[in-house]
């Protein structure tokens, strides 16, 4: 706020909302309000919100009053979101207008107050005494960032003031660089990865913007891009592949990085991608556990397409930052060779430091030092890192392994397709048989004859079945685990 006080901070659409002095002075105040409602060092305040454009006041005003921030996805049921706010013990939750009565339903007992930002008590918080920043280590807790467990109860990874610095600094260095004045548009949850990118834009005096809808709209997004001159943004593939088929017009000469990442992109999209956005796309791979940084494929690598292994590359995960080790092992943790195929560990400042009242997991998760990050990968003999399905994913079907992926990207290759996943079916005399749910148009006939000229015969969909849409969870991923239990259900009744 003092550096660089008129320079534009907050942005809402195509406008300014605040400047650097504002957002500084709505942080300063929020922290002496939530301090002189009692609150002490280390304690957790929790934020249920859409994105807005007090998101970013409300996560530093946090940390500034020396407190740790548990900002939950909004789009979570009201019963997930209660789980968090008991499980996190925050004592007070800040909370979208909208949201208010669904949260309240839910809230926990140790809950204290529920605060709707901006309404009566929150403006009151506004009114009242900036306090000075709090004194605070690198190693207290920032951000209790909750995962959305694929099994079980979400888990909240404990990221601390030192794991976001190193995530923000990873950002700056290797993904994309960022000057004073560079804006990025927030158009998946602030809660999660894009929240994470709010970091480094405010630590290099950058802008945070927010769309005005709060939905993802390819023209609102092209007219957030015309208005702002270097704009990044974070986007799952799903987002991205939208953006590409939409017929509006895009001054793409605005982009500064579209990042993508939560789920590989498929070659054929990122060919798409680059004809449409040119070279300004770049991928990284994380999760919670190690926010955002595992490995990285830069912009300049996914457009580099005179690289005789291209192909290879834009269909990798990319290298591993230079801020942690990244290694695919075998049994106790020992490094496999370029090729082989192991689970995906890392190590390094920028790592967890445990799950929150979760010592077991923690524990398992940590083992030896390494994060486990459950993903399965293998390197090549240059570094880039290729995730493989994850080893629930794969089928073996007569003995033979096959990755859905593999498939997925040769139907793909037909035009009128326009989603696809594979997945295993139990067979009594395969074990499995490769079955492909297919959103588009197209004839069995056609499909076949593609996957035959591409892949071996042994890997090609026993069975089609053409549908409306497939099962997403909030980020857009494909959910195979729910497909897999629809086709049981459907193979029952069929």
């Amino acid at each position: 706020g003092r550096a660089m006080p008129d320079a534009p901070a907050i942005g809402l659409g195509t406008r300014m909302v605040y400047d650097y002095r504002a957002l500084a002075m709505r942080a300063a105040k929020i922290a002496g309000g939530l301090r002189a409602g009692g609150m002490k060092a280390g304690e957790r305040v929790a934020i249920v919100a859409k994105n807005q454009p007090d998101y970013a006041a409300l996560m530093f005003g946090v940390w500034h009053a020396g407190l740790a921030c548990v900002p939950v996805n909004a789009k979570l049921h009201g019963a997930e979101i209660g789980y968090i706010l008991d499980h996190s013990g925050a004592r007070i939750c800040f909370v979208s207008k909208d949201m208010e009565t669904e949260v309240a339903a839910h809230a926990p007992k140790s809950l204290e107050r529920l605060v709707v930002i901006g309404g009566a008590e929150y403006e009151r918080l506004l009114s009242g005494d900036a306090t000075g920043i709090a004194a605070a280590n690198g190693s207290d807790l920032a951000w209790l960032f909750y995962t959305s467990g694929t099994t079980g109860r979400p888990k909240g990874a404990m990221l601390t003031h030192r794991n976001l610095n190193w995530a923000a600094h990873a950002y700056i260095g290797e993904v994309d660089e960022t000057r004073p004045g560079d804006p990025i548009l927030h158009a998946a949850p602030m809660s999660h990865g894009s929240g994470m990118y709010m970091l480094p834009h405010v630590a290099r005096g950058g802008v945070n913007i927010v769309p005005e809808s709060g939905a993802f709209e390819p023209e609102e997004i092209f007219a957030q891009i015309a208005a702002w001159p270097r704009l990044s943004m974070f986007a799952a593939p799903t987002m991205i592949k939208r953006l590409v088929d939409s017929k509006a017009d895009c001054r793409v000469e605005n982009i500064r990085t579209f990042v993508w990442g939560g789920a590989p992109m498929y070659v054929e999209d990122i060919h798409k991608a680059l004809d449409r956005f040119g070279p300004r796309l770049a991928q990284i791979y994380g999760q919670g556990e190690s926010p955002m940084t595992i490995t990285v494929l830069s912009k300049q690598e996914v457009a580099d397409k005179d690289h005789p292994r291209w192909l290879e590359r834009i269909a990798s995960a990319g290298k591993a930052y230079s801020c942690l080790e990244v290694r695919v092992a075998g049994a106790d943790d020992a490094l496999l060779a370029p090729g082989e195929i192991g689970e995906i560990i890392c190590r390094g400042d920028i790592v967890m430091a445990g799950y929150w009242k979760n010592e077991e997991a923690t524990a398992r998760t940590l083992a030896n030092g390494w994060l486990h990050t459950g993903d399965v990968g293998a390197f090549d003999e240059d570094g880039y890192l290729t995730l493989k399905d994850r080893s629930k994913d794969m089928i073996i079907s007569g003995g033979s392994n096959i990755y859905p992926r593999e498939v997925e990207e040769i139907l793909l290759k037909h035009e009128r397709i326009r989603e696809v996943s594979v997945i295993g079916r139990p067979d009594a005399e395969w074990g499995e048989v490769v079955v492909a749910y297919v959103v588009g148009e197209a004839t069995e006939k056609e499909l076949d004859a593609l996957c035959l000229s591409n892949i071996a015969r042994f890997k090609r969909p026993k069975h089609y079945v053409f549908v409306e849409s497939l099962p997403k969870n909030n980020y857009g991923k494909i959910l195979k685990t729910d497909l897999r239990e629809r086709d049981a259900k459907e193979k029952r009744h069929g």
